[in-house]
């Protein structure tokens, strides 16, 4: 008998690929919000610029309530210094750091104090839905060396907006508009009165589910450029290219970014030689393990 029934035929509809196309079609009056400005190599930079540390760092923190938690850090390990010679000059040096954090979800305040006398503030403040107010400061005993900044941040419906001003005469503006809905581009200006400088630099971003794309031009000489590949939900390549005009210095890398169940893995290789890896391993709750290496040096560890 099953040789007798006649096979079952599905008809597509005609304007079936018409009706996915039309879906498709972009809404140029309801475009996406884009990320700030200054964030377009995030992607990239996970990869590929892993925080990598020499010597032994010990963080905990410690939660008082919802809201307020204290943190206290040692770390050992040399600190590089000024030299006039083409030879890196390091010394052994440990501080402690004392930490005070309060997240809510409207105000961030983050402050931190060292044995070496450097206080440091941040401050994030959502006015409105859309303007956001953040604030960093450094107090050092060295002379001419503290600083502060300002950022006053504007999200719109579909675009950003950024103003900066610091010390020293600083001042800058940004502007990131979405294109369409995978395509943002903008620009950004600044002027340092303290040294008489100013700049105007552009920059675009393709983005899709699969995969990041970026690209930074500014009058200072830099030109930038990175690409993402998204191979699964656990595993990126990463990519970037940097040239100045200017000074004619080229830097090429690549990197991967691989996540697993309890641990993270991070590398890179780049056009001098350099090799990097990085290893984060959660072993507890609150309680992180950390090994990072770089060419020619040893193998440091982070209990955190």
């Amino acid at each position: 008998m099953a040789g007798l029934v006649p096979p079952v035929t599905t008809t597509i509809p005609a304007d079936a690929s018409k009706t996915k196309k039309a879906d498709e079609k972009a809404d140029y009056m309801n475009l996406p919000c884009p990320i700030p400005f200054e964030e377009i190599h995030r992607e990239a930079l996970m990869s590929l610029k892993p925080e990598t540390f020499e010597g032994l760092r010990f963080d905990f923190t410690k939660g008082l309530n919802q809201k307020f938690s204290l943190s206290h850090s040692v770390s050992m390990g040399p600190t590089e210094i000024p030299s006039q010679s083409a030879e890196t000059i390091k010394i052994p040096t440990s501080h402690y750091e004392f930490g005070a954090n309060y997240i809510d979800p409207n105000l961030m305040l983050i402050g931190r104090v060292l044995t070496d006398g450097r206080l440091n503030a941040r401050v994030k403040w959502d006015l409105t839905d859309n303007l956001t107010v953040k604030a960093n400061a450094q107090l050092t005993n060295e002379p001419h060396m503290s600083h502060g900044m300002f950022n006053f941040d504007y999200k719109g419906k579909d675009y950003r907006s950024q103003f900066q001003i610091g010390n020293g005469a600083l001042f800058g503006a940004s502007y990131f508009q979405s294109v369409t809905p995978h395509l943002s581009m903008g620009g950004e200006v600044f002027w340092a009165g303290q040294h008489r400088k100013s700049g105007i630099g552009y920059a675009g971003l393709y983005e899709t589910d699969r995969m990041v794309a970026t690209g930074q031009v500014a009058s200072t000489g830099m030109v930038a450029l990175s690409y993402v590949q998204k191979v699964s939900e656990k595993v990126s390549l990463a990519s970037d290219f940097m040239y100045n005009y200017m000074s004619k210095d080229v830097t090429a890398s690549v990197g991967y970014d691989y996540i697993l169940r309890q641990c993270r893995l991070r590398g890179k290789i780049d056009s001098n030689g350099c090799t990097t890896a990085f290893l984060e391993e959660r072993l507890n709750m609150g309680l992180n393990f950390i090994l990072s290496a770089e060419t020619g040096q040893v193998i440091k560890s982070w209990l955190n």
